[in-house]
């Protein structure tokens, strides 16, 4: 599974109906992620914020658009963003990659400013 880190901002109407009657929004979060396969690892709100923050792991990608179409559909949240998480080891894997693929790759304008020699 991956790991991916959520972020959404309560609309003041959200906030209303909280203050109105606190629920528990992790056990609903909870169930949402379960529900598609996943886990809640962790939730946060911002401290002076109506922001909440969650990191949760999911089946791929597309598993992650479908918690972000869900809570956004609702009206309850704005700005809602999904970052997929590496770990340690993705991170070298991939700067293993990215070291293999240089060769084939010019940054763009190098062959204006790099003399060619014939």
């Amino acid at each position: 599974m991956a790991k991916y880190f959520f972020t959404a901002q309560y609309t003041s109407g959200s906030w209303a109906r909280l203050v109105k009657g606190c629920d528990d929004r992790a056990t609903t979060v909870r169930s949402l992620i379960e529900a598609l396969g996943g886990s809640l690892d962790l939730i946060y709100w911002g401290a002076s914020t109506c922001t909440v923050h969650a990191i949760a792991d999911l089946p791929d990608v597309i598993t992650a658009k479908a918690v972000v179409n869900t809570v956004v559909g609702t009206g309850a949240v704005t700005n809602v963003e999904v970052t997929e998480l590496l770990s340690q080891e993705q991170l070298s894997d991939t700067l293993l990659l990215a070291r293999s693929a240089q060769e084939s790759y010019d940054a763009p304008g190098m062959s204006a400013v790099e003399p060619t020699y014939q």
